[in-house]
């Protein structure tokens, strides 16, 4: 049963392994480099975990409990690069790199105590394993004791601690739901480490009993899926909003005809040109959408000087005359002041009057009721009647020989 037990969990880190490395080189960050070592030690002491691969590492090397001693390090890696990623994630930079290179100390010295007792136990006669069942052994024990209070107890307690803590304060919701199942991931692990010392106890006292290959199979295949899967969910989690991901795409589509005719006329404001491609936007249409609310917002404060206070009268009467509620009314007049600030802009007009900034609509709702109002915006702006007779009117109070303030005698 380990056999297939370990199997699965190797396969499962070598996947998660091969996509949070693809994500690294196109989205570097110290936290998710960390998860990489993590997932890159895990799979590789899993693996030589699986009773077939450790007896033949064994037999080839001719060193009983090499691949052992090997599984053991890959635990102590995963577990350290689980806190490192978590310090990075709570703490500033340079407060969670001190932290986590006493960390990285401490897990090494650790780690070479090990090494020296697997060595000495190489002098004995009789050969024995790394297992409980050798407990009664002083050299064994101490092995072990080291390996679960500090891979485990030390490690894990703390990993707990520090998901759930933070999962209550973290806004990200794939975040959140990666860093609890990361806690119960590492909850299983104690459970692993609390078993293996039971049956340390056990043994010392006299008693043989049975039955500890296959429940520390289980706990430590339930906690090493449970921690693979949490920690890569921030990654991989939002893909699976499969509808929001398509509302996304469709919201950052409806607001090109606005969005197009701002960075036209004002080109700096766009910050990833690359963003212009369908294809590039498809693959991060959070990122797309956000930039592209961004840089409508910095154009309607960058069109303030340009825009009218006569055009908000204006908008507003013909938008009741057109029968609009109350929201549709609001949209068009926010619709008409960008299509008359921009050819104003285009004119070099300052307004006489300018609109007041505090003016400025904010929708409720957060992000979400910011989309859904800028979408009702470029609507308007790009179909209604009652945008276009207000241009018209404008055009018609802009005739020549009527004086207006020029952005040029702004400067001047």
């Amino acid at each position: 049963m380990d056999t297939v037990l370990y199997g699965v969990c190797a396969a499962a880190g070598w996947i998660a392994l091969g996509y949070m490395v693809r994500l690294q080189r196109r989205h570097p960050s110290y936290a998710r480099r960390a998860i990489c070592w993590g997932l890159g030690a895990f799979a590789a002491g899993i693996t030589v975990a699986i009773p077939p691969i450790a007896a033949a590492i064994d037999q080839v090397s001719g060193l009983p409990n090499l691949a052992k001693v090997m599984a053991h390090a890959g635990a102590l890696t995963i577990s350290a690069n689980a806190e490192i990623m978590l310090l990075h994630f709570a703490l500033p930079h340079a407060t969670a790199a001190a932290r986590a290179r006493k960390w990285i100390w401490v897990t090494a010295c650790a780690f070479l105590v090990m090494v020296a007792l697997f060595a000495y136990t190489l002098t004995y006669d009789d050969p024995v394993l790394l297992t409980v069942e050798y407990a009664t052994d002083p050299v064994v024990t101490a092995y072990l004791l080291i390996f679960l209070l500090l891979g485990f107890f030390a490690y894990c307690f703390d990993i707990t601690r520090l998901c759930w803590g933070f999962a209550k304060i973290c806004g990200r919701p794939w975040l959140r739901r990666g860093l609890r199942i990361t806690a119960v991931g590492a909850a299983f692990a104690l459970l692993y480490s609390t078993n293996k010392i039971g049956y340390l106890v056990a043994y010392w006292a006299g008693y043989q009993p049975a039955g500890e290959r296959q429940i520390a199979a289980v706990l430590v295949t339930i906690g090493a899926l449970l921690i693979t899967i949490g920690l890569t969910m921030p990654a991989w989690g939002p893909t699976l909003n499969i509808t929001r991901r398509w509302e996304d795409y469709h919201s950052y589509r409806r607001l090109e005809p606005l969005w197009r005719d701002l960075i036209a006329a004002l080109p700096e404001l766009e910050l990833d040109p690359t963003l212009r491609r369908r294809r590039a936007a498809a693959r991060d249409t959070d990122y797309a959408l956000t930039r592209r609310v961004a840089e409508i917002r910095d154009g309607r404060l960058a069109l303030r000087p340009y825009m009218e206070m006569s055009v908000t009268a204006l908008a507003a009467q013909f938008a009741e005359r057109a029968g609009l509620t109350a929201e549709e009314r609001q949209a068009s007049i926010e619709a008409a002041h960008l299509a008359c600030a921009l050819r104003r802009h285009s004119a070099g007009l300052l307004a006489v009057v300018a609109q007041p900034a505090d003016e400025l609509h904010r929708p409720d709702g957060g992000y979400a009721g910011e989309v859904a109002w800028l979408t009702l915006v470029t609507e308007v702006y790009a179909r209604s009647p009652v945008v276009a007779q207000t241009i018209a009117a404008t055009r018609d109070l802009a005739a020549p020989g009527t004086p207006h303030p020029s952005a040029g005698d702004a400067r001047r």
